[in-house]
């Protein structure tokens, strides 16, 4: 049984309409990359998940109807959101953001800061001084700290140094491989994608297009999808 469900779920900002027919799921435990052109959908589907857009279809989670929640419902029932920019709360310390949202579970300071050690350095840092990629951990930090069942990890790797980069990538692998949690996570490259997830689902202009394993994502599929 589907953990996270869509189908034919569609969105609106005001008149224009964003999604036309999104379809996915994602099971406990398993990773599912959501991928496409810039544009395509990726983010408005999202905050249709996170309740932040209203949005028609069918949207559940755990077998409960989504449409009709406010997102702070939503996440209270275990969705996890790193939003794509980070918005870590600059003027907090890392210690601070970190807590902001914390439930009690597995997740908490001592494993966020084992998972990522640079943010036990930096506690006390107020997350406006801190770099683009340590500002990603501390984002990605207190998603955990809410304990989720649903992790979204939106272009969480974006614009990052490569060292960077693939200290996320690894963070992330040890989330799926030592705690079983689910995972959406949008990103542009197939590579590093094939590292951790199980499965991708691609948008093209609101729509899905494409869905099945990663090693069946061929790159005659990325070229027509992608682009890459």
């Amino acid at each position: 049984m589907s953990l996270l469900s869509l189908r034919n779920v569609t969105a609106f900002y005001g008149p224009a309409q964003a999604l036309f027919d999104v379809s996915l799921d994602v099971a406990q435990g398993e990773v599912v990359a959501l991928m496409g052109r810039n544009g395509m959908g990726k983010t408005t589907t999202v905050k249709a998940i996170c309740r932040m857009l209203p949005a028609r279809g069918a949207l559940t989670f755990d077998g409960q109807d989504l449409t009709r929640l406010p997102s702070h419902r939503a996440a209270r029932l275990g969705i996890g959101l790193v939003p794509e920019g980070r918005r870590c709360f600059a003027n907090l310390t890392v210690t601070e953001n970190l807590i902001a949202a914390a439930r009690p579970g597995p997740w908490d300071m001592d494993t966020v800061t084992a998972l990522f050690p640079r943010l036990a350095e930096r506690r006390t840092q107020t997350a406006g001084t801190l770099s683009g990629g340590e500002q990603q951990m501390v984002a990605i930090g207190r998603a955990l700290m809410t304990n989720p069942r649903l992790l979204i990890l939106d272009e969480a790797t974006e614009g990052l140094a490569p060292l960077i980069r693939d200290e996320i990538w690894q963070a992330i692998a040890r989330i799926k491989t030592e705690t079983g949690t689910a995972i959406l996570v949008i990103d542009k490259s197939p590579a590093e994608l094939a590292r951790v997830a199980d499965r991708a689902v691609i948008l093209a202009r609101g729509e899905t297009v494409w869905t099945g394993a990663m090693d069946a994502l061929t790159p005659e599929v990325s070229a027509r999808f992608i682009g890459l």
